[in-house]
């Protein structure tokens, strides 16, 4: 943290003020927090205890505090901006506090996921949107495991997407377009953004821009059956439920041709998203339609969700 009270009680930066060794608070549960510098460490506090503070859950790494300045900073240049802004009503506090409207939680270790929804749930309550932007302990990789799951924000332009900070690099990073293969394997495109450039919130705001239609291409596997065919023989506790759908529609995942798994890459699976409350059902539908009325190719085109909607409203027939 990069705030915390003097002896008088007044409110001492480590970023802006020339702080020296002495006692100093938190300014949300009131105890003693130490100063900590060094010369590969920047000035920060730091709670001798976390056990009586409702607020802090753990102290920030150099990560954190990194990519908070780093935020804190740019995000200043364009709007008015409150860093480690107290919430009381909710206990909490947010990294960065943007027009007292959008709260960007810095988040650079797993957190369970029951944690994740109370906080992100508890900001939607006061009406205040919440950006959760991940360091590089939580990025994506090949697949998506069940915390990352609970990170992720959807739009029409889009899709499914996620943020990523990685300051080595000074970039802001959005994954966007997320699809999963059948396989688990993560498909999806890529935008950085190089801190201190343009206006921070515009940028945070880039999937509900309008834009130039993004499309990409990947490929369809030709061994695919035999790999079902594998996590059927073993079991596979995700394939079994899928083969016990089947039987209840009268077929056999065992029988199935390579065509039939068209198309092999999808939207991230449907069920309960964390950062999302809108229905994505006509998604899903508009989705596995547009392929169904399509021919097959090795290659599959992807497209993001407007352009399915788009598609079907263009030849809805009346």
């Amino acid at each position: 943290m990069f705030l915390a009270r003097d002896e008088n009680g007044d409110l001492i930066s480590a970023l802006e003020d020339e702080v020296k060794k002495q006692v100093y608070y938190c300014p949300a549960c009131g105890t003693s927090v130490r100063l900590r510098k060094g010369k590969n460490v920047r000035a920060h506090f730091a709670h001798e205890s976390l056990k009586k503070c409702d607020f802090f859950h753990e102290n920030e790494g150099p990560e954190h505090l990194e990519n908070k300045k780093s935020l804190f900073y740019w995000a200043k240049m364009n709007a008015k901006v409150e860093m480690e802004c107290l919430i009381p009503e909710l206990k909490q506090i947010a990294d960065i506090f943007i027009n007292k409207q959008l709260a960007l939680e810095i988040q650079c270790s797993p957190i369970s996921c029951e944690l994740l929804r109370e906080r992100s749930n508890g900001y939607r309550s006061l009406g205040i949107q919440v950006l959760w932007l991940l360091g590089e302990k939580l990025w994506l990789k090949e697949r998506l495991t069940k915390l990352q799951r609970d990170f992720l924000y959807f739009s029409n332009n889009m899709g499914f997407h996620i943020w990523e900070l990685d300051h080595k690099k000074q970039v802001l990073r959005l994954k966007y377009l997320l699809h999963q293969d059948l396989k688990g394997k993560l498909h999806y495109q890529v935008k950085e953004f190089s801190y201190d450039k343009g206006n921070l919130l515009e940028i945070l705001r880039t999937p509900y821009h309008q834009q130039n239609l993004t499309i990409f291409s990947v490929e369809q596997d030709i061994d695919i059956c035999h790999y079902i065919q594998k996590q059927l023989y073993y079991q596979n506790p995700y394939w079994m439920k899928q083969q016990a759908q089947a039987y209840l529609r009268g077929e056999n995942l065992l029988n199935w041709k390579t065509q039939d798994w068209y198309p092999q890459v999808r939207p991230i699976e449907h069920g309960h998203f964390c950062q999302i409350s809108q229905n994505l059902y006509d998604y899903y539908r508009n989705f596995q339609a547009y392929y169904e009325l399509n021919p097959h190719n090795q290659q599959q085109k992807l497209y993001p969700p407007a352009f399915y909607q788009h598609y079907f409203s263009k030849n809805m027939v009346k």
